[in-house]
């Protein structure tokens, strides 16, 4: 399927979703049919979703065998792994940042009076919180099998690039043989995520309905403020990441975002960044970046570069800050800056992440822990956004760690070479 055609009916099961999702809260006779219902829709989402973890640990770890498996070197890993921090640590600082600033000039949460739940609300996602200890221990895998069973992307990055790089440093014909058995792996993953995504609208459609069926339409007027301040600076920041981005690729950058739209629109209906990452990989292939650099670069920025999230987590802090009316000043929100961009790395598999991220930083600076339930009503709508601005920053990150690696040619897609 073309991605045109698929960005089509995308969008097409996303209206969809939010008009019968609207029709069945407005018609439900209790807040109970409507959860029950809305449970019917989550389960098109969830098989969509299962797919998607099928194929993606798989995926992960061939393309970056084969590729690291070319490269020859330790020392071309690590100008690769170099370059791809340098461009994470700018991006983390300017999403935080420019969250800091949209939040104190918008105050999203001025003046909203609404009633708080009990503050042990939200112990279960204060037990979640993950520490730096226990961070830098889960990055490496004790079981390789566990790695992939658990979609450990971070865990199965750091295996395979030990085992492509012993790969890359044998020379007999064995390890020819394995090398080329890798990529004609990779080759047959990339055609059944083809197949998979075809199911994409109807995970969409799923996704959307199931909250709308439940929250309604409505609340997204109640926090108004908060998701357009929000949004609001999350259009800055892709203005700044894609300036950033023309800065090193030029004009590609419009056929870079061209060739990734499908992607996007997929990461913002599923609020999910792991139902974006197979269609991405080829989508930049395509677009022309070669498999090492997109099999090492993509996957190191979904455990690092979290862009959406870590402008959340700052608009969160202050928001609850806000509604309680408390004055942060502004030693201390620099201060809460620093440890988010600490804190938010390597979370990609945690569950609700910027929330425990959240949830973990609140008592450091004496902000009730309650006030995140005020969030959590439209924490699915909040998530559409970071998720896609998460997408975004991966697709510009890996295509400028390729400019500075050479040049970018574009590549034709399955269709056109068929044709030819």
């Amino acid at each position: 399927m073309t991605d045109n055609r698929l960005t089509k009916r995308i969008g097409i099961a996303l209206v969809l979703g939010l008009v019968v999702g609207y029709l069945c809260h407005q018609n439900l006779a209790s807040p109970e049919s409507a959860k029950e219902i809305s449970g019917y829709f989550n389960l098109i989402t969830d098989i969509f979703l299962r797919l998607i973890k099928m194929i993606l640990a798989p995926l992960v770890f061939t393309t970056l065998v084969a590729g690291l498996a070319g490269m020859g070197d330790a020392k071309t890993v690590g100008r690769l792994g170099g370059k791809a921090m340098l461009w994470f640590l700018g991006a983390s600082f300017a999403s935080l940042f420019l969250g800091l600033v949209f939040a104190n000039l918008l105050q999203p949460g001025a003046g909203l009076n609404v009633a708080l739940p009990e503050a042990d609300a939200v112990s279960g996602l204060k037990a979640s919180a993950l520490n730096f200890k226990d961070f830098v221990t889960h990055v490496f895998p004790k079981s390789i099998v566990e790695a992939m069973a658990g979609n450990e992307i971070l865990q199965i990055l750091i295996f395979a690039t030990f085992f492509g790089m012993a790969l890359g440093h044998l020379h007999n014909q064995t390890a020819r043989g394995l090398v080329k058995t890798m990529e004609e792996i990779m080759h047959v993953m990339l055609k059944l995520t083809d197949y998979v995504m075809r199911l994409a609208p109807f995970g969409v459609f799923g996704a959307v309905a199931a909250v709308v069926t439940v929250q309604g339409l409505g609340i997204l007027w109640v926090y108004g403020k908060l998701m357009g301040s929000f949004y609001l600076g999350l259009g800055a920041l892709w203005v700044v990441l894609i300036s950033v981005g023309y800065m090193v690729l030029g004009r590609d950058v419009w056929r870079l975002l061209k060739a990734v739209r499908g992607s996007l629109l997929i990461g913002f209906s599923t609020a999910t960044s792991e139902s974006v990452y197979p269609t991405l990989m080829e989508q930049l292939e395509e677009f022309g970046i070669s498999n090492r650099v997109i099999g090492f670069v993509l996957p190191l920025g979904y455990s690092f570069n979290l862009d959406g999230s870590m402008m959340y987590t700052t608009f969160a802090a202050l928001f609850i800050a806000q509604v309680y009316h408390i004055d942060l000043s502004v030693t201390t929100q620099i201060t809460m800056l620093l440890v988010l961009m600490v804190s938010s790395k390597g979370i990609a598999g945690v569950p609700r992440a910027s929330l425990v991220v959240v949830a973990a930083v609140l008592p450091m600076f004496k902000l009730p822990e309650a006030g995140l339930l005020l969030i959590l009503g439209i924490d699915h709508f909040l998530d559409m956004g970071r998720t896609v601005t998460n997408v975004l920053g991966n697709t510009l990150a890996t295509a400028v760690v390729a400019r500075w690696e050479g040049p970018i040619a574009p590549r034709p897609s399955a269709e056109q070479e068929l044709a030819v």
